[in-house]
């Protein structure tokens, strides 16, 4: 439910988590998975209570001087001290994608990157294209001759190339009222632009997730989803209601609102539901595809195999809802299904001519499964597979362990709702030792295949790094293909033939892309080498490099206390906690140390590269950034050991660690701050009310403060019921809860805790947030400010649960460092 995500994690783009799934990790620098942006504004934030606390403490102080913006002196010294590096850090592009095209020869193919920058100036990222060609050598390596200079996308909501990567298709959804355009590029040239009216669809999901964009294998026809149009609204004038087929066009009427709709939740509000087309790129025609159920919302759509002649088939992922869509962002427990359905054929030119497509119903190929979705086909077409959250949709959790399938692909293309799903990864419940602890990843290339044709690349989280595997899935044997011995992190960005593009990081190292090459060793002990791979993109200031050079990072493995207590072997393995830190050693004193805290819980924190984590690691901080029990990686066991146990199980074992590092004579226990978001920050506010002499200073952005509060505002009250009461509060779930539940709720919440809470804590709240709606954490702010506890209070009035947009994060981070600054140094 957080700030974190698996999506984010598995983002080629980035090297950590994004961020209830949401709850997830703060700290996301890009896009496993990120919030969209929402709508760029030069409005300032509202800040509450920042000047008032140090006027009531002291009514001598109500004269220090204070700027036009309100802050005190104080604060803006630690702006000024801190804002340039901050901005260094902040201006670190990252890559979002890569595409490798084929040439007639095979030492040397064209390469394309999508690199994003924060323009902090626009509050928007900023998108370029960089080419390049790569070249092989002789050893196996490969150089790669860069273009000048990148060049800056504007408007460009996706970039998608065909099959043979001879065209490019480029979609720009409209701001307003305008048209989806389509511009169809050939080599250096445009070769169509089409322009889709409001009137047969709304903007292209391009969002990660609903997003489904595919080329059939003769480059012809376009299969995409987008919003529906949307429904005719009453209209009024001055006489009443106007009947439909009137002017609309006239002055003096206006339109109405209509039925309100539900939509998907967070980053999902305002659009409409995702359906089906297809766009025919020699005439721009585009027609909706038949034989889907209204009550489908429709994604991740690709072209099934097809033979000359033949009819033509599209296979997506179909989410139903009954009387409400639940939040759907990061949530991969809501059931869904594999479909296949027949492609429109070209417009008839006979109008008695019957649309055999019109009776053609979609079916449903997954009934025996609670879950599937990511279908990718073989290169020969003989099977699809497809991944599974059917632990998550089975036990409630909003995410878990994720198993892999296959379904062979029949060749008479005669489909049958019973048709058999094979086990390809099943789900692992406990990993033996450091063995394989399951899959954890929500993201596929549109082409994964090594060139034997049944083995897939995919990236994964390993505890606490994410890796690269290998998988057989004819044999479901898996391998990890990145190196062993190392903690880093590792996102997956292109297949090359065999060999792989990845991009390699850590807390203290800035991403470096990497060259992955197959060695074929005597005996059948083959194995992968890794190569760097000069790139211009990950630049960065040399005080970035000297600061990031003066810091190290550990993985350490934490023991459970009590652990005969827990019902399972997962639950009772140690979890992992990474620690950054100087690496000259103090001889009287330690670094003040912040525990760091990712939401979900069903998230993790990965060893890669977070420029907000690294910014306060370089201002002297030593950061624990703790995998709690519950965090995704550890086999499902561990996971599923804390719904039913939020706010004391997860609570203990950050005091845990925290004490871990401190009996290490790693940090001193008089300077120890804590910084979360969502459950992170629920984490946040409970142990500064659970420990309230062990912090000095605590910072919550957008945190769950009051469960019996946010049940009834949050688009995933679901959350609320198993996370409290376990997998058995599936059966609780209501619109409605009872006293009983709202008693539970406020019981398992930080406000429980508040008349012990001391520690002054800055909030950070996005007030469009819909996962967590801004009243948990303003009640709990007023709560504390009534005791007279310090506390300050920044709203951003146009951010989502994220707070992701350039100018909230930055200012977002500043903040925080400056008010630890305050009460750590």
């Amino acid at each position: 439910m957080g700030y974190s995500s698996i999506a984010s994690a598995v983002s080629p783009a980035t090297s950590s988590l994004p961020s209830l799934h949401f709850l997830r990790n703060p700290f996301s620098h890009s896009s496993f998975h990120h919030l969209p942006s929402s709508t760029s504004s030069t409005k300032p934030h509202i800040s509450l209570f920042t000047t008032k606390f140090s006027a009531m403490d002291n009514p001598k102080t109500s004269s220090l001087k204070e700027s036009p913006l309100g802050i005190d002196e104080e604060t803006e010294q630690q702006y000024a001290l801190h804002s340039n590096l901050l901005q260094q850090f902040t201006a670190i592009s990252s890559i979002d994608k890569a595409w490798i095209f084929k040439s007639r020869t095979d030492s040397s193919q064209g390469m394309m990157f999508s690199v994003s920058q924060p323009n902090l100036l626009a509050n928007n990222k900023r998108k370029l294209i960089l080419s390049s060609t790569v070249t092989k050598r002789s050893d196996g390596s490969v150089t790669l001759q860069y273009a000048p200079f990148p060049v800056e996308v504007s408007g460009v909501s996706a970039i998608v190339p065909s099959p043979s990567g001879s065209k490019l298709l480029i979609v720009r959804n409209p701001e307003s009222d305008g048209p989806s355009r389509f511009e169809i590029w050939s080599n250096s040239y445009l070769e169509r632009e089409f322009h889709v009216p409001q009137s047969k669809h709304a903007s292209v999901y391009t969002d990660g997730w609903f997003e489904g964009i595919s080329w059939n294998s003769d480059e012809t026809l376009i299969a995409y989803v987008a919003e529906e149009p949307s429904p005719s609204k009453p209209t009024f004038n001055d006489l009443g209601y106007k009947k439909s087929g009137s002017d609309d066009k006239d002055s003096k009427s206006w339109k109405g609102q209509g039925d309100w709709e539900e939509d998907w939740g967070e980053t999902y509000a305002g659009k409409r539901q995702p359906a089906l087309f297809v766009i025919n790129i020699a005439s721009g025609e585009v027609q909706a595809v038949k034989g889907i159920d209204k009550s489908l919302s429709v994604g991740q759509v690709v072209w099934a195999p097809s033979s000359e002649g033949s009819e033509q088939y599209l296979v997506f992922v179909g989410w139903s809802f009954e009387t409400r869509k639940l939040g759907i962002k990061y949530c991969y427990n809501r059931p869904c299904s594999i479909y296949v359905v027949k492609a429109p054929h070209e417009s008839k030119t006979k109008e008695n001519e019957i649309d055999s497509t019109e009776n053609a119903q979609a079916l449903n190929l997954t009934q025996t499964i609670s879950s599937a979705f990511l279908p990718r086909f073989s290169p020969d077409g003989k099977f699809l597979v497809f991944l599974s959250a059917r632990s998550s949709v089975d036990s409630g959790a909003h995410s878990a362990t994720n198993s892999l399938h296959r379904i062979d692909w029949p060749k008479d293309l005669k489909f049958h709702q019973s048709a058999k799903v094979h086990d390809v990864i099943p789900v692992v419940l406990c990993a033996e030792d450091d063995g394989f602890p399951g899959l954890y990843f929500s993201s596929f290339l549109s082409d994964p295949w090594l060139s034997d044709g049944h083995t897939l690349v995919i990236p994964s989280v390993w505890h606490s790094s994410q890796v690269l595997l290998s998988v057989n899935v004819l044999s479901g044997q898996v391998k990890r293909i990145t190196p062993v011995d190392s903690n880093f992190s590792w996102s997956l960005l292109t297949l090359h033939g065999n060999n792989i593009f990845a991009v390699s990081s850590s807390p203290v190292d800035v991403p470096q892309v990497k060259y992955g090459t197959f060695v074929e060793k005597e005996a059948g002990n083959n194995e992968w080498s890794w190569s760097d791979v000069s790139n211009p993109i990950y630049k960065f200031s040399d005080k970035v490099s000297s600061l990031l050079s003066s810091l190290t990072f550990s993985v350490m493995k934490i023991s459970v206390k009590d652990a005969s207590e827990n019902s399972t072997k997962g639950s009772s393995k140690p979890y992992e906690a990474i620690f950054v830190s100087s690496k000259t050693k103090k001889t009287d004193t330690c670094d003040p140390l912040i525990a760091v805290l990712h939401g979900g819980p069903h998230s993790v924190s990965l060893s890669s590269f977070s420029k907000s984590q690294a910014f306060l690691a370089s201002i002297g901080y030593s950061l624990l950034i703790v995998n709690y029990r519950g965090s995704l990686g550890f086999g499902e066991e561990a996971l599923q050991s804390l719904p039913g146990k939020i706010g004391s199980q997860d609570v203990n074992d950050v005091l845990n660690a925290i004490d871990h590092v401190i009996e290490l004579g790693l940090a001193s226990p008089s300077k120890i701050a804590v910084l979360g978001g969502s459950h992170g920050g629920f984490l946040t506010t409970h142990l500064i009310g659970q420990a309230p002499e062990k912090f000095v200073a605590a910072a919550a952005r957008n945190p769950v403060c009051n469960l019996a509060l946010m049940v009834g505002t949050t688009d995933i009250p679901d959350w609320c019921f198993v996370e409290t009461y376990g997998t058995n509060g599936r059966d609780r779930i209501t619109e409605a809860p009872s006293a009983e539940d709202l008693t539970i709720f406020y019981s398992k919440s930080p406000i429980a805790h508040i008349s012990k809470v001391k520690t002054p804590t800055i909030f950070l709240l996005g007030a469009q947030d819909l996962r967590v709606p801004i009243s948990t954490g303003l009640q709990f702010a007023r709560a504390l400010k009534e005791k007279e506890v310090p506390v300050k209070v920044i709203v951003f009035p146009n951010d989502v649960h994220g707070i992701e947009r350039p100018q909230s994060d930055f200012e977002s981070f500043l903040s925080i460092a400056a008010w630890f600054n305050k009460y750590c140094k």
